[in-house]
């Protein structure tokens, strides 16, 4: 398949996980829908073209792995899941529901497909370190992904972790930060300054790269690149629009756990639809 054809195919099905989000935090009524569309286009091409794994097979030992660090953007992870063939997708609309495999934060006890539970933040980052390093001392021939809120970079743990993966020289591990600058509380350089945030990463030892998150072209070239084999953890800063794709939420800190429904919801999904019909007329 050519690289335009992957391209193409990848927004596609970046655009139905867009759909099936606000789908089932509408069912929900309640959620977080800013960072999980944010990050929905790095996150598509990561499982279903970049990360090696076999929905059949979900604990098979030479898979890669995924770390959702920013555990509250659980419904990207839960459709990307579903999409890929973990479990049947009816189950999107339970989430939160009393006994559903699908919670508010991801839970590896119940969610076939979910590596660890996460949710609590600054986290993420540690276990991908950990699981890394046993990847290397019982040589084993997998990568390990995990994606990182940029709000979640407040947290002093992160900075431990990226100290470690230095030090252990863990060039297994791929880090994704998804940079649309907003937080809970607001934007992120106002609550706690993180820039000049390449130079940090490049300080600590990793060799990072900065790219548009929502173009598909540099978002494998980014992977590819990870492949170069630098000796050294790797790191995307994907630049990013909270919200992306529904207007009315774009880079709004409101949308960062509000939840979706009546008129909005509607307009938001016809939105989405619409969007890509045009694109792939």
């Amino acid at each position: 398949m050519t690289n335009n054809k992957i391209i193409a195919e990848l927004k596609k099905k970046a655009q139905q996980v867009r759909i099936a989000i606000i789908k089932m935090l509408g069912e929900a009524g309640s959620g977080h829908p800013g960072g999980s569309l944010s990050a929905t286009d790095i996150c598509t091409a990561l499982f279903f073209h970049e990360m090696k794994h076999d929905p059949s097979n979900p604990s098979w030992d030479e898979r890669d792995r995924f770390i959702l660090s920013k555990g509250h953007a659980a419904p990207l992870l839960y459709v990307l899941l579903a999409k890929s063939g973990y479990f049947d997708e009816s189950h999107l609309a339970t989430l939160r529901k009393y006994k559903s495999i699908l919670q508010g934060h991801p839970a590896s006890y119940l969610t076939p497909g979910v590596e660890i539970s996460t949710g609590s933040l600054g986290q993420g980052l540690s276990i991908a370190v950990g699981i890394a390093l046993a990847g290397k001392m019982d040589k084993k021939d997998f990568q390990v992904f995990t994606l990182l809120g940029d709000g979640e970079l407040d947290e002093g743990q992160i900075w431990e972790a990226a100290m470690f993966a230095s030090h252990k020289k863990l060039d297994n591990l791929c880090a994704i930060v998804d940079r649309n600058f907003l937080q809970i509380d607001g934007n992120t350089e106002k609550v706690m300054s993180l820039e000049p945030l390449k130079d940090k990463w490049e300080s600590f030892g990793w060799k990072v790269v900065e790219i548009d998150g929502h173009d598909f072209s540099e978002i494998l070239g980014a992977f590819e690149n990870f492949k170069n084999n630098y000796k050294r953890p790797f790191l995307i800063i994907a630049k990013t629009v909270k919200g992306k794709g529904v207007s009315f939420m774009e880079n709004k800190a409101e949308w960062h756990g509000k939840p979706i429904k009546g008129e909005l919801l509607k307009n938001a999904l016809s939105e989405l639809r619409m969007k890509g019909k045009n694109e792939h007329e």
